[in-house]
């Protein structure tokens, strides 16, 4: 049976063929044989797959087409949409993993065989009999596929079996899930691994956990597996829930529990008490229940306002552990400092219920921009005399640029802090790191629990070493840009060279012009307009989209067009491989006849750049193709080239200069009014 119900876009053609998307366009107009579209847009036309693929072989430009693509090209292209694709992908790859056989006996015959197989064989894995030992018991999550919804996907599942045998049913289906949150990123709200490692490792070594709002099952997935543990995970989103069942059933023997549905107002597990609770519940919903849910019996710490659905599911969390139970969760800041969550938290203070709160770096979850909170909270057995909270800031540990912060140092800061306090209830100040305080020294008018504000400066000795060793390094890269400050110039009359253009040199093959774009692979680093102007690492992401994304090679010389400003870029060793971003022109020159820092360096003149410049009312627009260079012989141009490479070397220390400067002078300021430097 033909897979003509799949199809493909032109960007999916020039993956499978590994030729850009200009190729399937020339293709388009010179092969009239090549297969009509079947659905899209007149501007995103999409084929079937099955037709595509029989033409490129048909025409020698492709042998066989990779599996992992025509997979994934199967999956993307499917009829009843990727996530209906992923989940009968992953129901049989949950077959093959556990019951191989079975897939063996299914799989033989036709397609209309194997779909009409297929429904009895997930019925007995996904819904055994009692006392059989499921790898999943999800019933509200996840339902075996029906005959006639699987005869769309019989291609597909043949296709997955294949990939399995060769890397695994388990990588097999980590691949396609991360092929397509990497394509939707904005469908999704994603822990980041690392946040979930470190969350992981709060919670401990436990047998029974529990993710109330557990997305695509990042938390319930960082758990390292220990024999008979059992994993509940609910969500409101019911192709989540049975994602998440499927990748947790494939990646270990513990059993997993999965609901669908609202954890706050349908809670799947009711009488579930659990060793650990993971939990990145929705920031800020307003429509979480508060009028239905007054005299849930839940609220054993108060009653949660309208605005502090995070307290809500606070609360949830220590509902559903046992006694000596713990949970983590990651939390807004306004969280820890709202007045109209103020009596709740002095409760959970009170009680001992909350142990600890973590603020992480800037950039460590979404969103990105601010720094997040972690909640370590412990159901008591009993309320201790004395009790203490933990405050730790690793605000120190950020990175620039979209990176996400220094991870490795976030947890052993956390980890460590957090277990020498775990043992004995308290733990000595750790200036500008850590310290536990009294609760009875929180409970203020506020109750503020944010740990900036409570956490003492660093030291004196190490303020000061800090700041010496960054007076040292601004001295020497002073030092250098007086070693890279251009010699004085002779004096000459002004030299009239002929001219070309960059369009002139595009048109005859000198160089290659190329412009950014929206799309791209989503893990590929894309170079901003902003990364040009402030000569910082690419710090951009793009979606992954049809848009074939322009990627950077060392030599290359890269052109903002917006903002007015005389800047171009050559691109090294260290910036190569990155996607060129909106708003930017790339020009790739031929070694030949071009040498790039002449190229570049003559771009950046100002004449040069007003001329080739057209204003609108609020902007400024360069025309890349209109600025001007002289026609020189290559010995020349590198004699040039040499001089520009210079000066780019002298801005750059300049610019260091400045970061270091700023840096120094923020330090100084922070030392004379926290008392850690002295005046003289």
């Amino acid at each position: 049976m033909q897979d003509n119900a799949t199809e493909v876009t032109a960007a999916g053609i020039a993956r499978l063929a590994g030729v850009g998307r200009a190729a399937v366009s020339n293709w388009r107009r010179r092969h009239a044989d090549f297969p009509k579209p079947v659905g899209g847009t007149e501007t995103s036309p999409s084929f079937a797959l099955a037709e595509v693929e029989n033409w490129l072989r048909h025409q020698g430009k492709l042998a066989e087409v990779p599996l992992r693509e025509r997979v994934w090209q199967q999956l993307a292209g499917h009829p009843e949409g990727p996530v209906t694709a992923l989940t009968h992908a992953g129901c049989v790859l949950l077959l093959i993993h556990a019951r191989p056989t079975v897939w063996l006996e299914v799989s033989t015959g036709s397609d209309e065989q194997l779909a009409a197989r297929l429904p009895k064989a997930l019925e007995e894995l996904l819904a055994p009999a009692a006392g059989a030992g499921p790898a999943v018991n999800a019933p509200a999550a996840l339902h075996a596929p029906t005959a006639p919804q699987l005869a769309l996907s019989a291609p597909l599942l043949r296709g997955v079996a294949e990939l399995a045998a060769e890397t695994g049913a388990r990588q097999t289906f980590e691949f396609l899930l991360g092929r397509h949150l990497d394509a939707n990123p904005r469908q999704y709200t994603l822990t980041p691994a690392d946040l979930a490692g470190l969350m992981a490792d709060l919670a401990g070594p436990v047998r029974t956990l529990l993710d109330p709002a557990c997305g695509t099952g990042a938390l319930l997935r960082a758990v390292a597996p220990r024999p008979g543990q059992e994993l509940y995970a609910q969500d409101s989103a019911p192709e989540l829930a049975a994602l998440t069942a499927l990748r947790l059933a494939l990646r270990s023997p513990s059993t997993v529990h999965g609901a669908t549905g609202d954890t706050l107002r349908a809670d799947a597990f009711p009488d579930l008490r659990a060793d650990a609770v993971l939990c990145h519940p929705p920031f800020n919903e307003r429509n979480w229940g508060h009028d239905e849910l007054a005299y849930d019996p839940r609220w054993e710490y108060g009653f949660p306002a309208r605005n502090e659905s995070e307290l809500a599911w606070v609360q949830h969390a220590l509902a559903r552990l046992r006694n000596g139970g713990t949970a983590v969760l990651l939390m807004p800041p306004a969280a820890a400092s709202r007045r109209s969550g103020r009596r709740i938290r002095a409760d959970l203070l009170r009680r001992g219920a909350l142990r600890a709160v973590v603020a992480l770096p800037v950039g460590a979850a979404p969103p990105y921009n601010i720094p997040l909170h972690l909640w370590v909270l412990r159901r008591p057995e009993r309320a201790p005399a004395q009790p203490e909270l933990l405050l730790v800031d690793t605000g120190q540990h950020a990175t620039e640029g979209r990176g996400g912060p220094d991870w490795h140092a976030v947890r052993e800061s956390v980890l460590d802090a957090w277990r020498a306090y775990d043992r004995t209830g308290t733990l000595k100040e750790r200036p500008g790191l850590a310290r536990s305080l009294p609760v009875i020294d929180l409970l203020d008018d506020d109750v503020d629990l944010a740990p900036a504000r409570h956490l003492p400066p660093p030291a004196a000795t190490d303020g000061a070493g800090a700041l010496s060793a960054v007076r040292e390094r601004l001295g020497e890269t002073l030092r250098l840009t007086v070693d890279l400050t251009p010699p004085p110039a002779d004096s000459t009359s002004a030299v009239r060279w002929p001219l070309t253009t960059v369009g002139e040199l595009a048109r005859g093959g000198a160089l290659v012009m190329r412009t950014g774009g929206n799309g791209g692979h989503a893990r590929v680093p894309v170079l901003t307009d902003h990364d040009v102007l402030a000569g910082t690492a690419p710090s951009g992401s793009l979606p992954e989209s049809d848009d074939e994304a322009v990627l950077t090679e060392p030599g290359d010389v890269v052109v903002p067009v917006l903002g007015g400003g005389s800047v171009a870029r050559v691109i090294d060793e260290a910036t190569g491989g990155a996607a060129l971003g909106r708003n930017l022109v790339l020009l790739r020159p031929d070694p030949a006849a071009l040498d790039p820092w002449f190229l570049a360096g003559f771009l950046r003149g100002t004449a040069n750049n007003r001329q080739a410049s057209s204003y609108a009312s609020t902007a400024t627009r360069l025309d890349v193709r209109r600025l001007q260079l002289p026609r020189l012989p290559l010995d020349e141009q590198r004699r040039y080239g040499a001089r520009f490479r210079a000066l780019d070397e002298f801005e750059r220390a300049l610019r260091h200069a400045g970061r270091l400067g700023e840096q120094l002078v923020r330090g100084m300021y922070d030392g004379l009014t926290d008392g850690t430097v002295a005046p003289d």
